[in-house]
Formats: C-alpha cells, structure tokens, sequence
C-alpha cells in the first residue's frame, strides 16, 4: 500500500478525466443502441446497459484498488500473471465456450469471463519486465528470440481460438520494439508482405512477380552492384516471391471461411449485401446518414429498429456516427487520441525502462484497437470481432482496459522512485 498521506498526489487526474468521460461517453451511446420505447428504464440490470453501469462501477472500484498498491507487486508478479493467463488460454481451448464463432470464454451459468482481454496487459507486463532486466543496449540473438517469444505465444494461443480480431493488436507489439530499438527496416518489411498479400489476392502471379523482379532488377542498377548489395537483394525478392505463392494457401486453408468471405467483399470480388456483406453495409449506411451534427441522441433509425448487428459492442460507432454525426464522432475521436497522447507524454517522461516500455505498450494496444474497430465499420478493413476500447458493451473488455491503463497510471505516480 501507498506510505504517502494524500494517494492521489501523483496520480495523473487529466488520463483519469479522459478515461472517465470515455466510459461515460459509451455507455450514453449503448443505452442509445439499446433503447425501445417499450423499456425505456436507465436503470435496468437486464438490459444491456444495465449491466455496463455494473461493468463501469466494478471497473473503478478496481481502479481505485490499483492505484493504492505499491507499484512493486506489479513489478514482482509480472511474470506470474503472464504465466497464469497463458494457461488459462490453454484452458479455454478445451473448457471455453464459443461466442461468435471463438472459443474465448469460460462461462459460469451467466457470468462469462474472456482470459484473451487480460492477456494484452500480462502480456505488456512480461515484455516491460524482461527488457528492464536486460542489461545491454545490443541484445543477443536468444534475447531477441525470447522477446518475441512473450509476443508470439499469446499471438497464436487467441488464434487458436478462432479470435483473429483480439490476435492482430499483438501486432502493435512491434511498435513498441521499435522505440526500444529495433530496426525500422523491420516494419517496412511487414508493410510489404501486408501489402503484397492484399495485392496478390487482386493480381495474377503471372504478373505480379515479373513485376517485382523488374523492382528488384531496377534497384541493383541504381545501387552500386557490390556482391554484399545484390545476396539482400536477392534474398528479399526471393523471400517476397515465396510469399506470393503462399498466399493462396494463408487464405483458402488457414483463414476461416467467413474471414475469406469478408476479405473479398472488402476487395470487392464479391457482394453479399444479406449475408456477410451485410453489416458492413448497413454500418456504412448508418454512419453516413449522421450527416455534419447527427440525428440527435435516441433518434437513430438505424440504431432505433435493429439494422445492425452488435451495434452495443464491436459496432457501436455506428451509433456514434448516426447519433451524434461528424460533430460527434469528431468529439470521441479527439477524446481517445488527447488519451493516447497523454499516456505517450507519460511514458516518455518515465526514469524506468520498466515503466516506459510498460506505457507505450498501452499506448499501442488502445492504439490497434481504436484504428481496427472504426476501420472496420467505415469500410478500409475487413469486418472482425474487436471492442472500442472504454466505449464497446462488455465485462470483460471494460475491466481489461482499464487493468491495463491504471497500472500504468500507478507506475507514472512512483516515477521518481523507480530507477530502472
């Protein structure tokens, strides 16, 4: 427990203000989402926006808890919560029940609980804690592996579990790696494979590799043809080639069938508008119809009679953009990102490693949530199961990101006390 008189004397009240107007903000728009004139009680636990004033009030009461313990348990126990929640993703491979096509929860009669929502802030927890002990700035090769290794395994354990929107935000891993050091050479390699795989699905390989080994041909003319030059060039234009011929089977034989589905008709090879294609359209139709100021809170015809599905949780910008229209959703926006600048401002102001690499790995999970969820229902990625982060209906996703932004918020208050 904290030894200080006032525990709040640290704290930083502008996240706190953020992260609290965000969940009010959200649950505002999950009543709207909800809302019927036959049951129109704001306090209702068997609706859905009930339970989320539940959800908000045990989320703060454990806020509050965090905030009052000595930064050290979360430290000390750093590798025990990672190693706890792993095995509870194992778990829920064999005793989980499936909830929109993932294995990702236990269920206990009607309370459920998703182990993947806290394996993000265990998993920030591990990587902080395992590069604090690191002693040199030049890591060996098994420290690297070991490091992508924390990243990795809760990677494929949640993909196992058929839940590819939770798995795509440990990508973000790797921005954190990137402040820490690693080359950014790394990420415009992954932002070339990301772009031939979308490419490949809309080009022939008979053109798509002449091409590329035209770039590839080009490049060693233009450089100064030295041996060492043209074995990487060779070896990225053999590696990329590779992929292009793996990309079919990514697609047909890994991918699930309604993850194919949703990739083509965000391509536009095909067009669904009542199957899978569906939500994405009627997301479109819901957010666009907003207009410059919305409709005005409750008056959403799409929010009102049920157009989209899970409008309370992986869809509920579609309330925002029907509801509260460009005014609106440009107020949510710059709420969440003034939050995700202040805890970037906090963490580079950390004297730790510990506590720094701890931040920006919030930073980036809030980040990967925020730009997949909205990029989903206007359109740009393919539709995925992923909450908005504060603003989504769930239990599970509320009390996890908010685990995740108050140990941080904790660390921050002891940042002249810890050194490393």
């Amino acid at each position: 427990m904290r030894v200080a008189k006032n525990i709040f004397a640290n704290i930083d009240k502008v996240s706190i203000g953020l992260y609290a107007l965000l969940m009010l903000f959200g649950w505002i728009n999950i009543y709207a989402s909800q809302y019927n004139d036959d049951s129109a009680m704001v306090i209702d636990f068997s609706s859905r926006y009930g339970k989320q004033l539940f959800f908000i009030f045990i989320s703060s009461l454990v806020a509050f808890l965090i905030l009052i313990i000595d930064w050290k348990f979360f430290y000390s126990l750093s590798y025990i919560f990672y190693t706890a929640i792993i095995l509870m993703l194992i778990g829920v491979l064999f005793k989980g029940g499936i909830t929109g096509g993932a294995t990702s929860w236990f269920e206990f009669g009607s309370f459920k609980f998703q182990p993947s929502e806290f394996a993000k802030f265990t998993t920030a927890l591990a990587l902080a804690k395992y590069y604090n002990n690191l002693n040199t700035k030049r890591k060996s090769l098994r420290e690297k592996l070991n490091t992508y290794a924390i990243i990795i395994l809760p990677f494929l354990l949640i993909i196992l579990q058929n839940d590819l929107g939770t798995a795509l935000v440990y990508a973000g891993f790797v921005l954190v790696l990137y402040r820490e050091g690693l080359s950014g050479n790394i990420l415009i390699f992954g932002l070339i494979i990301v772009i031939l795989f979308v490419v490949t699905l809309l080009v022939e390989k008979t053109i798509l590799v002449p091409f590329i080994s035209g770039i590839a041909l080009i490049i060693f003319l233009l450089s100064r043809r030295k041996k060492k030059e043209l074995l990487i060039i060779m070896g990225i234009l053999v590696t990329c080639i590779s992929f292009i011929f793996s990309v079919n089977y990514i697609f047909n034989d890994v991918m699930a069938p309604h993850q194919r589905k949703r990739i083509d008709i965000l391509l536009g090879k095909e067009f669904d508008p009542h199957g899978a294609g569906y939500n994405l359209i009627q997301s479109k139709i819901a957010i666009g119809s907003g207009g410059f100021s919305g409709k005005g809170f409750l008056n959403g015809t799409q929010t009102r009679f049920d157009f989209v599905p899970e409008q309370s949780t992986d869809f509920i910008f579609c309330t925002i953009g029907e509801e509260w229209g460009f005014l609106g959703s440009f107020f949510f926006i710059s709420l969440f990102l003034g939050l995700l600048f202040r805890v970037l401002f906090l963490a580079e102001r950390q004297r730790s490693n510990f506590s720094r690499i701890y931040g920006y790995s919030v930073a980036t999970i809030l980040f990967m949530h925020f730009v997949i969820n909205i990029g989903m229902t206007i359109g740009l990625l393919p539709v995925i199961g992923i909450p908005l982060p504060f603003i989504s209906y769930g239990g599970s996703s509320l009390l996890g990101f908010t685990i995740l932004l108050f140990i941080f918020l904790n660390l921050d208050s002891y940042r002249l006390q810890i050194l490393r």
